[in-house]
């Protein structure tokens, strides 16, 4: 095979189906690193089951991933430009792959979670670089869909994870999911290694080490604080230094970024409001639908007793809406400015929740498809325009970063959210319990919150099942109510700070209208829109 190295400003270029096949190597990456978040997150109670461990070693099961693939999403990138991007891609995918397969057989909890946060260091990799790379492949236009199509399949192993993941468990076991994972990082790394072209920059610098570093240790002691205070107590001296360790690591994270020449985050783009109202944006979904991801099927599953399929069918409810409203909000472009859109669907979001949380464990599963799809509904609005304001809100030059950028609090985001909620979810729930179950109210409350009802109940056997389950739905229904609040406050912040400037609105109906086409399953019309050659600029 000839070698088909090039750097950024080389002028060979791949075939219409070269490009297509290259396309649908980085999408299967792009969906491994979803699938193996929500995935594992209907497939705890089992995981629970059958490797054991606590409370916190069993959120680190989720927790290791999402933190190491937040984290190094910015450094990945950089490696990729420096060392190459193919390279990049294809090293990910092996680990990812390899780790996969490790995964399926380890029998230890805390090995379990060690693999799992190296996981999401080779998803990094394998989503940065082939991120990097196609950028390689197209230009303009085309190349606004090609990333929509990514990130359309990054949305449905987001949304669609929890389903494809309870009917797996259900009928073969929670190892299926790795074995699923498997399969797609193995289809993605023979495109990419026939297909893909090597590319670098020329003009990068490498890594920025010490931001990478400070900035991943700053957001590990973040979580682990967050996740140990449920059980030690906030006013532990674990917690307080590990506290106090990451506010001083973001701050040295801060002063390094000043001071390189060439930063992994540039702190300059914060002047910009649009560019500080999208990183908002991108946090929204992760309190406001991601985390429900995990808890609903928790919930589900481990409180209520429904089975993986059955939990899994819920979830279409909350899921459903993303197949259907980027579209729309594509073209509600053409008569509101991205700002209201966004901001109208947060307000939606927000509804959904306080609605959800009016209904207590217990209640008829029908009764919560409304509110879930409400949810949703709110959630899909700014979903397919998040990505094309990313990168419209910042100077053309800067785009690069920008996006870099707007994907770390996505996905970090997302990893905090979690950690934060399930720690208020623990702490609600044991303010609930307090009066009956005393002093184990905490060590009562944090097997609720992984779903695991039977060790609840043996903590404390003189109390019923019923006072249980009545602090779990309390604290749940509270928690909703404060995501509620949340949500309604960034909607209003989103939309003063993106303002209503119709500026960009020709770059957000594209990146919409691909995102929608991939995500409902128009694949043929999306990927012939992408493959073909940019149309006339409009003006």
């Amino acid at each position: 095979m000839k070698d088909r190295k090039h750097t950024s400003s080389a002028t060979g270029t791949a075939t219409t189906t070269e490009r297509l096949l290259i396309l649908i190597a980085v999408c299967c990456a792009a969906i491994t690193a979803p699938l193996a978040f929500t995935g594992i997150a209907v497939g705890l109670p089992s995981i629970s089951h059958a490797l054991g461990g606590n409370p916190i070693e069993l959120n680190w099961a989720l927790n290791a991933f999402i933190l190491t693939f937040g984290s190094t999403l910015m450094a990945a990138g950089a490696l990729a430009d420096s060392y190459g991007r193919k390279r990049v891609f294809l090293s990910g995918l092996v680990a990812f792959g390899l780790l996969s397969v490790i995964l399926i057989f380890v029998g230890n909890i805390v090995w379990f979670d060690i693999l799992r946060a190296l996981q999401g260091v080779g998803a990094a990799a394998a989503f940065s670089g082939g991120l990097a790379a196609l950028a390689q492949e197209f230009d303009g236009t085309a190349r606004l869909r090609a990333f929509s199509i990514v990130g359309a399949n990054f949305g449905i192993g987001l949304a669609f994870g929890p389903v494809a993941a309870g009917w797996m468990i259900a009928t073969f076991g929670w190892p299926a999911i790795f074995a699923l994972l498997v399969v797609l990082a193995v289809a993605g790394l023979l495109l990419g290694a026939i297909f893909m072209r090597e590319s670098s920059d020329p003009s990068a610098s490498g890594l920025d080490w010490k931001g990478a570093v400070s900035f991943t240790l700053a957001l590990t002691a973040l979580t682990f604080g967050i996740l140990q205070a449920p059980e030690s107590g906030w006013g532990d001296p674990l917690v307080i230094v590990l506290l106090i360790a990451s506010l001083l690591l973001f701050v040295g994270f801060w002063l390094i970024e000043r001071a390189v020449a060439r930063p992994m985050l540039d702190l300059s783009l914060f002047c910009f409001p649009r560019f500080v109202g999208v990183q908002l944006l991108a946090l929204a979904p992760a309190y406001a639908f991601v985390v429900l991801l995990v808890l609903m099927p928790v919930r589900f599953i481990g409180i209520e007793g429904m089975d993986e399929i059955a939990a899994g069918q819920m979830m279409i409810a909350l899921s459903a809406p993303l197949l259907i409203l980027p579209i729309a909000a594509g073209m509600l472009t053409r008569l509101f400015a991205p700002a209201t859109i966004c901001g109208a669907g947060l307000g939606i979001a927000a509804v959904g929740l306080f609605w959800l949380g009016q209904f207590p464990i217990g209640s008829d599963p029908v009764a919560l498809i409304a509110p879930l799809l409400t949810i949703g509904a709110g959630i899909g609005l700014p979903w397919g325009l998040m990505d094309g304001l990313a990168v419209s809100v910042v100077p053309k030059e800067r785009a690069g970063m920008a996006t870099g950028i707007f994907s770390t609090s996505r996905v970090a985001g997302e990893g905090l959210a979690l950690a934060l909620v399930s720690a208020v979810l623990s702490g609600l729930t044991a303010a609930s319990l307090g009066a009956t179950a005393g002093e184990r109210a905490g060590a009562v409350a944090q097997r609720l919150v992984t779903g695991d009802l039977p060790e609840a109940t043996a903590l404390v056997p003189s109390m019923e099942r019923a006072a249980l389950l009545q602090g779990y739905s309390n604290g749940f229904s509270t928690l909703l109510w404060l995501l509620c609040g949340i949500t309604a406050l960034t909607a209003v912040v989103v939309f003063l700070f993106l303002g209503r400037s119709h500026e960009t609105v020709e770059d957000i109906e594209d990146e919409a209208e691909a995102a929608a086409a991939a995500t409902a399953g128009i694949a043929e019309w999306a990927i012939d829109q992408a493959c073909t050659s940019p149309r006339t600029e409009r003006h």
